[in-house]
Parts: structure tokens; C-alpha cells; sequence
């Protein structure tokens, strides 16, 4: 959440946000939402067809039947009745221009016989959907086994499918495909990443696959990606930098540290280093010790637009060895003006009471404000699930 968005909510708002946190997903991901797969299999019947004799006056299209990508009884029922399979009248009017050259893949519901066509999706000449959406009703359960199919579809020509395969990594957990990844084709991975018309959002995922397949040349590839002042990319930086220190965790690290302890570098650019610290140390820990993570990351502790993130990873990482460095944040003029950073602060010290510095602390704020203090415990309590 942007800085200057959580200093204006109000804490019922920051409780909400708390309590209507996402379930997890791909963490170097967006565009997560419902795939292909959801849709047919949330629809009575799918069909895939050309569009043919609207008719305005009765509001009716006829669909001829090319496919039946799911099939539902009532196609029977009609093919006894007019004698005919390959088509059915739709109950909309979808005139010539809209249907237009293409083909239809056409989402329906069924209601005592009754044909309820609820979306319609237009598809490009020589398109592989029909393929596509078969095969994916017929994918075994387990997700690496589910993502290896997806994998061979994001460079799909056809860009709805490699869409749909893209969503299917972005709503899938690391877990899911840490595993497959490691024998994934790298240089193909590589070339999408070279590729500077490979969409930013995707980037963060393309690098954190290729971090479990890639040797050292491209793990000098995943560190020239961030550094290329041409391509200059603004999205996926954490996964390109996971992937890094994936192939070379001594080099990666480094450099990740590096990124968090330089403030005239880009906000941007330092978060992205602190999600990647956050990756590895809730998916990764083999590759960097805990007392590094908490080290690099205390880095951003003098920095103000950024410190508050910060004092709340290392609480959440129980860093208490650091409360000496989080309480000195008191001492700067940002913490005095910046009310997320005071209660980033409170939080830590009231997560560590054993600690005598936090407790004394503590004891302070609930003297000087005992219902801004109650508000950060019930905070602490939505956040822990409690």
C-alpha cells in the first residue's frame, strides 16, 4: 500500500484492510482473478460456433455448432426436436457487425431446458481455445502437474490464452510450482526476459522461474535486467532480485542489501529489495540466514519513506535483538511527523513486553495515550487472528 495512502486511512480503515487481506498467490504476480478453467467449469454448457441469422424482431441469434467444448443434455433434447445438432437459437440478438469474422466461444446456462447464453467471447482465426479448453477439463488435480501444462501456453499466440495461463501461475501459491520449476527450459525463460515487449507484470514471475532453472549466466542477466537504465523496469523487480540470489544467494543478497541500504535510490526499487527479502525469508531461509535478513533490512530504518515497512517485518520476523535500532527511529524528525512510523513502533514494542526498553516505552505511550495504544493492541489481535 502506498506510503501516503496508509498515513490517511484511519485505523478502522487499516483494521478492514487488515481482516480482508488476499489469500496467498503467486507473490511475484498481479493480475490474478478467474481463468478459463473457473469459467467452464461454472458454466452449465460451452459452445464454439459462428453467429449467424439475427433476428431483431424475435431477438434471436442461431450459433452453428463447431465445437462442444462442454456439453449439457438439453443439446440432445433440441437436436430430437429440429432434427439438427449443429445448431441452436440463442434467445439474444447479436447483430452482423458484432458478430463479425470471427468465431464465438459461447457460456451458458441451463434452466428447465431453457438456453442461457451469459457471455460470449469472440476468437481469432486459428486459435488453439477449443484445444486449450478441452484439455484443461481434463488436467489431473495436483498444481505442479496442472502449471506444467499452463507453462507450454503463456507465449500462446493467441493472447486470451496466454492470459488465462499467466492467471493460472498468478492465482497458484510459490509452493505449487517451486518444484516444477527447477526443470523448466531456462533459455526459453531467458528470451522472454530478454524480450522487451514481455509485459511488466510478467516479469516478476519469468524471474523467479528462471532463479530455480538458471545457471550463472543468467543469473548475470536477472541483475542486468534491473540495472538497465533503457528498459528501466517498474514492475517484477522483486521476483527478477528472488531469482538472483535464487542462482547466487552470496552475490544476490548482497546486492539486494546494497539496494535497501543506498536512500538515493528509488522508492520503488528499495521495496522491490524488501519484497524480495520478505521472499526469502518466508519461502527461501536455506538461502540467507534469518540475522542477515534482519540485518539488511534494519538498513531502511533511517529512511522515512520506507521505515515503517520495515519495523513491521522485523516485528513480524520476532527480530527482537533489534528493539535498540527501532526505538532509536524516535529520535528522527520523520517519526514525529509521520503517524504510520509512531504506530509501527508501538507495534514492535508491544510485541516484544519482555524486552525492558519496549516495556518501558510502552508504559510511556499508554500514560500519554491509553486509547491510541488499546486501538494498536486490537490491531495486533486482527492481524494474529486472535
Amino acid at each position: 500500500m502506498p506510503h501516503t495512502l496508509r498515513r490517511l486511512l484511519p485505523l478502522p480503515a487499516l483494521l478492514l484492510f487488515v481482516a480482508s487481506a488476499p489469500a496467498p498467490a503467486c507473490p511475484f504476480c498481479s493480475m490474478q482473478g478467474q481463468t478459463l478453467a473457473g469459467e467452464v467449469s461454472g458454466a452449465d454448457m460451452v459452445l464454439f460456433g459462428s453467429l449467424t441469422n439475427a433476428n431483431d424482431n424475435a431477438q434471436t441469434t442461431d450459433l452453428v455448432i463447431d465445437a462442444v467444448v462442454k456439453k449439457h443434455p438439453v443439446l440432445d433434447d433440441i437436436a430430437k426436436k429440429a432434427g439438427d445438432k449443429k445448431a441452436v437459437t440463442l434467445p439474444k440478438y447479436l447483430p452482423p457487425e458484432v458478430a463479425g469474422q470471427n468465431k464465438f466461444l459461447v457460456f451458458c446456462n441451463v434452466f428447465k431446458k431453457e438456453i442461457d447464453p451469459y457471455r460470449g467471447m469472440a476468437v481469432p482465426p486459428g486459435s488453439d481455445m477449443v484445444d486449450y479448453l478441452t484439455k484443461v477439463q481434463n488436467l489431473p488435480k495436483e498444481p505442479a502437474d496442472r502449471l506444467k501444462f499452463f507453462f507450454n501456453y503463456l507465449d500462446n499466440s493467441d493472447p486470451e490464452i496466454g492470459m488465462d495461463a499467466f492467471k493460472e501461475f498468478a492465482n497458484a501459491s510459490y509452493t505449487d510450482y517451486r518444484a516444477m520449476a527447477k526443470d523448466l527450459p531456462a533459455e526459453k525463460i531467458a528470451g522472454w526476459l530478454r524480450d522487451s515487449s514481455t509485459p511488466g507484470y510478467r516479469i516478476g514471475l519469468y524471474g523467479s522461474l528462471l532463479g530455480h532453472c538458471g545457471k550463472a549466466d543468467d543469473a548475470k542477466l536477472l541483475r542486468s535486467l534491473v540495472e538497465d537504465r533503457v528498459r528501466k523496469l517498474s514492475s517484477g523487480v522483486d521476483g527478477v532480485l528472488a531469482g538472483y540470489t535464487m542462482i547466487d544467494p552470496k552475490e544476490g543478497w548482497a546486492y539486494i542489501r546494497g539496494v535497501m541500504g543506498d536512500s538515493s535510490k528509488e522508492f520503488l526499487l528499495r521495496y522491490a529489495a524488501l519484497r524480495a527479502a520478505r521472499f526469502l525469508h518466508d519461502y527461501r531461509p536455506e538461502l540467507v540466514k534469518a540475522k542477515d535478513l534482519c540485518d539488511g533490512v534494519s538498513q531502511l530504518l533511517k529512511q522515512n519513506d520506507i521505515a515503517d515497512l520495515a519495523i513491521d517485518d522485523l516485528r513480524k520476523w520476532k527480530c527482537s535483538d533489534m528493539t535498540d535500532q527501532v526505538l532509536n527511529v524516535r529520535s528522527t524528525d520523520f517519526y514525529k511527523t509521520t503517524p504510520v512510523v509512531r504506530r509501527a513502533v508501538l507495534r514492535f514494542a508491544l510485541s516484544f513486553p519482555e524486552i525492558p526498553a519496549d516495556s518501558s516505552f510502552v508504559t510511556q505511550q499508554r500514560q500519554a495515550d491509553p486509547q491510541g495504544v488499546a486501538d494498536v493492541e486490537e490491531l495486533l489481535k486482527l492481524e494474529q487472528g486472535k
